[in-house]
């Protein structure tokens, strides 16, 4: 079934318990501090039923029922492709700010269910359990979040080794219903506005963590679940013209606290086994298709922001500044380099079993120079500006008084556009670049994929050395030593 927007709106007045600024948020849906970005979400759905997105969002599945492509499991490089332009497309809705959209978390399902073998060999009954909740959430349409990481707390030690052992979320208790989980998970980003939360651990764990070593789905408003969101910067915007991305495209990040939550059976799909949790992201192509959906994501927000780097160059008229060419001429090769890796991905991938997988070693490369490059982008956006940036009404509010808007229009003044165009702009970009939400955005992107020694390692332990280390062998291996010691003497001789 394919999902409108007012019907996954309908979805969150479920009496999920939602802390902000130490008040219950009650209904999420009207609540100033996520209202307009659940709206954003709804955009989403309604924009892939929409009669003339069908063939473009959607695919038919083994049952012949019309399915979000954010669920399809490409069975060879066409697909992939198809795939690839729903996801490109719907992040154009966004730009790119809404980083755990629901075709993140479904892609990683989607990849767990390609390699479902390994929870078949790992134990039939959580593969079973596996295979139903991915049938029952791709006909339903759901929006997860996910949590896979431990809170910081003391990082030298391992989650077993806290002071507190239930700071992290770990099995207290199971019986013949279920499991019993008590503890924290960080950071279920976009959480607030998402229907369920798959639970797990991507970090590595250690021998006596294993009642941490789970992996399991339960209900954004299950007993016992608490989301304590981080400060709104949707709530903090004062209109949508003053922070055009904060106001619309806050999707959020929140701890969540079990409480003794139970986990029936067929939502739990590996039981504190600490090798299952790393091979249900890398011994499966799970891992390898939810970060290609962020690559994605991220080639659209890194074209809007050369858009907006030009858009700014031109407001200012210093296009044909040679320098500003330099900078604008940088800008877009580095996104079409993102571009390029994203369709390497696609172009080298390999049929694994019955489905077409993208490349690994092209996707953790790009991992490893994005995690770079997106800090780099910002900062030559800032430069392009300059004080522009600042030198701003304080709100729309100043438009309102005649005299003030006298005022902007005298000092706001650009050879390409009106000052209220000019504001618009500049607005525009402080969001993105400037603003709590812009500095978060930047925080984000170097990190959601994990630190740089873990993305650097992907890079490493997936690379072909082979192929380089031959050519190396075969240079080495065409001349010697003594060979050369042989010809200098008998040309002395």
């Amino acid at each position: 079934m394919l999902k409108t927007g007012s019907q996954h709106i309908e979805t969150l007045r479920d009496g999920r318990q939602v802390f902000l600024e130490g008040k219950l948020a009650d209904d999420v849906t009207v609540h100033p501090a996520f209202s307009r970005t659940i709206g954003s979400i709804a955009r989403l759905y309604d924009f892939q039923c929409a009669e003339q997105n069908r063939s473009l969002m959607t695919y038919q599945t083994d049952s012949n029922r019309p399915a979000s492509r954010i669920w399809q499991m490409p069975g060879n490089y066409t697909e992939l492709v198809e795939r690839r332009r729903a996801i490109e497309t719907w992040a154009s809705l966004h730009c790119g700010f809404l980083g755990r959209a629901p075709d993140h978390v479904a892609s990683c399902l989607a990849g767990m269910m390609m390699g479902i073998e390994v929870f078949q060999a790992y134990n039939p009954k959580r593969a079973a359990a596996l295979a139903e909740y991915y049938r029952y959430a791709c006909e339903s349409d759901l929006y997860l979040t996910y949590v896979i990481i431990n809170p910081q707390a003391d990082r030298s030690r391992s989650a077993g080794q806290q002071q507190d052992r239930t700071l992290t979320a770990g099995v207290v208790d199971q019986d013949g219903e279920g499991l019993t989980i008590r503890g924290a998970k960080m950071l279920a980003t976009g959480g607030i506005m998402a229907n369920e939360v798959f639970v797990t651990c991507i970090q590595p764990l250690s021998e006596g963590d294993e009642s941490y070593a789970v992996s399991f789905v339960v209900p954004m408003n299950a007993r016992g679940l608490t989301i304590m969101s981080r400060k709104s910067y949707e709530e903090h915007a004062t209109s949508v013209f003053d922070s055009p991305l904060a106001s619309r495209f806050d999707e959020n990040d929140a701890i969540l606290y079990f409480d003794d939550v139970k986990v029936p059976w067929d939502r739990v799909f590996i039981n504190q086994d600490i090798r299952m949790c790393q091979e249900q992201f890398h011994a499966t192509p799970a891992h390898v298709l939810q970060n290609y959906q962020a690559q994605v994501r991220l080639m659209v927000k890194l074209r809007f922001l050369v858009g907006l780097a030009h858009r700014m160059a031109e407001a200012n008229g210093i296009v044909g500044f040679p320098q500003v060419r330099e900078t604008l001429g940088t800008l877009a090769a580095q996104s079409a380099m993102v571009d390029a890796l994203v369709h390497a991905m696609e172009v080298k991938g390999q049929n694994r079993g019955n489905y077409f997988v993208p490349d690994r070693h092209t996707l953790y490369s790009a991992q490893v120079l994005t995690q770079k490059l997106y800090p780099e982008v910002i900062s030559a956006l800032r430069e392009l500006a300059g004080g522009g940036l600042i030198m701003l009404p304080s709100s729309i509010a100043d438009f309102a008084d005649p005299q003030l808007k006298t005022l902007i229009e005298k000092t706001q003044q650009s050879p390409v556009t009106s000052a209220e165009g000019r504001v618009k702009l500049f607005k525009l970009a402080w969001d993105a670049i400037g603003s709590e939400f812009g500095s978060r955005h930047t925080q984000y992107e170097m990190f959601y994929a994990g630190a740089n020694f873990v993305t650097r390692n992907h890079s490493y332990r997936t690379f072909d050395w082979h192929s380089g280390t031959r050519l190396v062998d075969e240079m080495l291996d065409s001349y010697s030593l003594e060979g050369e010691l042989r010809a200098r003497t008998a040309v002395e001789a």
